[in-house]
């Protein structure tokens, strides 16, 4: 087996897109080696906690109402590219997402960590959802087998906060600066949202290996 480390934010489109398209490459390989771990990285790690307008938000990101609308036709179109329906106009908030982080963490304690990421994913960009208040959380942990009771209260108070935090500085101190990043058998990077094909093209390498070594390096946007 072969580890695939993701560090991704659930607010992030690219990160979306990326995903779909590895999943895509994963179903074409369902003899594929990977044991995938998913890893925090607050694209806003300054967002208030209450998260910003949304609209001002990215205006401000962007420099304007027009590079705005043009930074995003371009992920629409990639996201439909991937098969995605992304409904952007549900979209009120930037959220905070350390707590969504918190749940993907305590999600992968049960075994359900990929789920979780799926969840917020579709919670986020489909379902217009504010994922950065704890009784959205709370459903969407409910909606995939956890116990609602349990995340409500660890949601409530501080536990795992610091260690997501500190797990995210550490990425960024060792020189991620945007997701997805993706790191294969601890050794190799593939930065952005690659297509399928190029994931296709990793798995069968990996496969005509004795053993997980030689992968090529990749490079994109994210």
């Amino acid at each position: 087996m072969v580890k695939l480390d993701i560090l991704s934010d659930p607010l992030c489109p690219w990160c979306y897109i990326g995903k779909a398209n590895l999943d895509r490459a994963l179903e074409s390989r369902p003899l594929h080696p990977f044991v995938i771990e998913w890893h925090p990285f607050q694209l806003n790690p300054d967002m208030p906690a209450g998260g910003l307008d949304r609209r001002e938000y990215l205006e401000a990101k962007f420099g304007g109402r027009d590079k705005a609308v043009e930074a995003y036709a371009n992920v629409q179109r990639h996201a439909e590219a991937a098969g995605l329906s992304i409904d952007f106009g549900r979209i009120e908030r930037t959220p905070n997402t350390l707590d969504a982080h918190r749940l993907i963490h305590w999600a992968g304690l049960e075994g359900r960590q990929t789920a979780a990421v799926t969840a917020l994913f579709r919670g986020y960009f489909v379902e217009g959802r504010d994922i950065g208040v704890r009784q959205v959380l709370t459903e969407i942990a409910a909606g995939i087998g956890l116990d609602a009771g349990l995340i409500e209260r660890l949601l409530a108070g501080d536990g795992d906060r610091e260690e997501i935090a500190a797990r995210d500085a550490h990425s960024r101190q060792a020189g991620v600066t945007g997701v997805p990043t993706f790191i294969v058998a601890q050794r190799h990077v593939v930065v952005g949202a690659q297509p399928p094909d190029l994931w296709q093209s990793v798995i069968d390498e990996l496969a005509g290996e004795d053993a997980p070594n030689g992968t090529p390096d990749a490079a994109g946007s994210a």
